[in-house]
């Protein structure tokens, strides 16, 4: 059974977690990359958009990394994420996130694979259980990133007939229910919904001095500064290259336990990074082979070998 007590509650120094929605044209874009700009300066998008995002290179001087799946698998931006990390990029868009809910291989297209595999027609008790620890993973990853990360939302659309200020009839653009999971925004700490004359209303925040319901015309770097303000006040918390650190220099199995117990604790067992290899994991995968390496290089004592052949 899990051990835990109360404990004085301290501010922690936190890395931002953004998401902005919006229907096409509404700037989502743009405004993530003002917004990562002003947040940091080693960028990077994951740009599910048809490399839409390299139009703004070299606008307000920005360079950026990206890399453009064609697939949105929930583990597959677990990898891109662990390689931004390896990358040392301190700010990630994700432009738009919507592709891993309703994109190829995305979460909906696996459920309904994964029930016609099972066959059953009862995708809850099939299609979405097995996917279910897969989309918790891609969270775990996009909440444990040790950076900044900004996700843009596609939004349904619908179309309504108005009255003009010259009396005459214009269709308006609306945009309704973001295309997500509902109940997404618990996990952001600011969610902006973005309209076709470029303006972010606030709809959640948990930033001190930007309320529900603000409203800012064409929003830029100002806005991130604030942001990042507030978020950084507070304690740090150890980051993945500390917990690597500390890992290599681990000289046995219950030290590297007791890591991945302080990690899991942080909520950073989840946090993409690469290994030692070059290839895409997580802080908590990483650990548990660096005890398998420790544990199959440990001296067996005389009694442990005894017992396990039978002898005692």
């Amino acid at each position: 059974m899990e051990s835990l007590d109360f404990e004085d509650a301290t501010k922690e120094a936190v890395k931002a977690r953004i998401c902005l929605t919006g229907p096409s044209g509404s700037g989502k874009t743009y405004t993530a990359l003002m917004l990562a700009f002003g947040l940091g300066e080693n960028v990077a998008v994951i740009d599910t958009e048809r490399r839409s995002v390299s139009k703004y290179v070299g606008r307000n001087g920005w360079r950026f990394k990206t890399m453009t799946p064609t697939k949105f698998s929930p583990l597959s931006l677990v990898d891109h994420l662990g390689k931004a990390a390896g990358h040392g990029c301190d700010v990630v868009i994700i432009d738009s996130w919507s592709h891993y809910w309703q994109g190829v291989d995305g979460m909906l297209e696996q459920v309904d694979r994964r029930t016609a595999l099972g066959n059953s027609n009862n995708k809850f008790g099939s299609g979405w259980k097995e996917m279910g620890p897969e989309e918790q993973r891609m969270l775990d990853a996009i909440l444990a990133y040790p950076g900044h990360v900004i996700v843009t939302l596609r939004v349904k659309t619908e179309y309504v007939v108005e009255t003009n200020d010259r009396g005459k009839q214009q269709p308006r653009k609306l945009g309704l229910k973001p295309i997500q999971r509902d109940g997404f925004d618990y996990e952001f700490d600011f969610v902006g919904d973005m309209d076709l004359s470029n303006t972010l209303t606030v709809s959640k925040s948990r930033i001190e001095g930007v309320a529900a319901g603000a409203v800012y015309p064409k929003p830029g770097i100002e806005l991130a500064k604030e942001i990042d303000v507030f978020l950084s006040e507070g304690e740090p918390l150890p980051t993945v290259a500390d917990y690597r650190r500390l890992a290599a220099a681990a000289g046995s199995v219950e030290e590297l336990k007791a890591l991945f117990e302080e990690a899991t604790s942080n909520q950073l067992a989840g946090a993409p990074m690469l290994d030692d290899n070059g290839r895409p994991t997580v802080l908590g995968d990483y650990l548990r082979a660096m005890a398998t390496v420790v544990r199959n290089h440990q001296p067996v004592k005389a009694e442990t070998a005894a017992a396990e052949a039978g002898v005692a």
